[in-house]
Order: C-alpha cells, then sequence, then structure tokens
C-alpha cells in the first residue's frame, strides 16, 4: 500500500500588519526575554525554522557594517535595529555557566556543548501569541515576491521547490526574471 502526497487545506500565515506588529514588539517590547526575541525575529524576517535557529553558531554571525548571518550559501544583511538585538544576544548568552564559554551556539542549551531545544523557543512564542508556522509562511510568502525564489532559497537555506512553492502561492512566479536560466 502507498501513501500519497498529503496536502494540507489551509496555510496558515499572518497578514503583512500582523507580521509587522510582530516584528515591532519583538523589537522594543518586553513581552518576552531577548533569545526568544531574537529567535522570533529570526523567524519573521528570514522565515528560519525553529530547527534552523536553534543550531546557529555564533561564527555564522558576521559583526561588520552592516552585520550579516549565514543561513544557506550566502550571507543575508541584517537591518540595523535588529542587529544591535543580535549583538546583545552575542554578548549575553544564556546558559554558558552550564555548557561553558566555549559553546559554539547563539542559543546554549541547558546540557554541556548542546544548544537549545527547539521546542524550548517554539513554546515560549506560542505563550504571547505567536504563531512559529504563521510568521514563517508570510516571511517567506514576502521574501520571494522581493527576490527571485532561487536567490531566497540559496540565501536562507531552503529548497527551490518550497521557494517556488511559496513564489507561486504569492502569485508571482517570476516567468519573466531575465536572470532566470533555462535548462
Amino acid at each position: 500500500m502507498q501513501l500519497g502526497h498529503r496536502a494540507p487545506k489551509t496555510t496558515p500565515s499572518l497578514t503583512q500588519a500582523q507580521r509587522i506588529a510582530w516584528i515591532s514588539e519583538l523589537l522594543t517590547g518586553d513581552s518576552e526575554t531577548l533569545p526568544y526575541r531574537v529567535a522570533g525575529v529570526l523567524i519573521l524576517l528570514y522565515a528560519q525554522p525553529l530547527k534552523s535557529i536553534v543550531r546557529l553558531q555564533t561564527s555564522s554571525i558576521i559583526d561588520g557594517n552592516p552585520m550579516a548571518i549565514t543561513f544557506g550559501k550566502h550571507p543575508v544583511d541584517v537591518p540595523k535595529p535588529f542587529a544591535q538585538l543580535v549583538r546583545d544576544v552575542l554578548a549575553h548568552r544564556t546558559n554558558l555557566r552550564t555548557s561553558g564559554h566555549g559553546n559554539p551556539w547563539l542559543f546554549p542549551g541547558t546540557h554541556a556543548g548542546d544548544h537549545l531545544h527547539p521546542d524550548t523557543i517554539m513554546h515560549r512564542l506560542r505563550l504571547i501569541g505567536m504563531s512559529n508556522l504563521g510568521a514563517r509562511n508570510s516571511a517567506l510568502d514576502d521574501l520571494v515576491l522581493e527576490c527571485p525564489p532561487s536567490v531566497v532559497a540559496d540565501a536562507l537555506g531552503y529548497s527551490h521547490q518550497v521557494a517556488f512553492l511559496h513564489a507561486e502561492r504569492s502569485g508571482e512566479t517570476w516567468a519573466r526574471y531575465a536572470g532566470r536560466r533555462l535548462r
């Protein structure tokens, strides 16, 4: 017996106004502690899954002008208001007494050498009312409207198939994009 692919009937997402309100709250508000605010903004700006967020290493962050973070094949710029929060997290990472100062993770876990568990971040963001999947879908939908899906996929560590599905769902197939290569 073979089971077919299950396509969801709905895809959770946020409106652009909701997404901007969440970004504003996490950048300037006090609804959550700094590491969880940074994780939330990584979802809202870069459509990063929690598994990727917790595996971010401090070496993935290039603290220049502008700051950049590498999620995929190339580093992506970090806007100034968010860059300062990332610098603050780098300077004041939690759990270093348990895990040691040589811990490479941006979000160190409570066990030596481990990173935070994705569910820990998910539960904290849910407590303040933020939908992880909705935020990620909205961010990816917006990003593929701004850049070709293949560029977004390479920069953020997504498959090209996922990026093109989001572009199609957003109504922008980039069929007229001059830089698109035909095989």
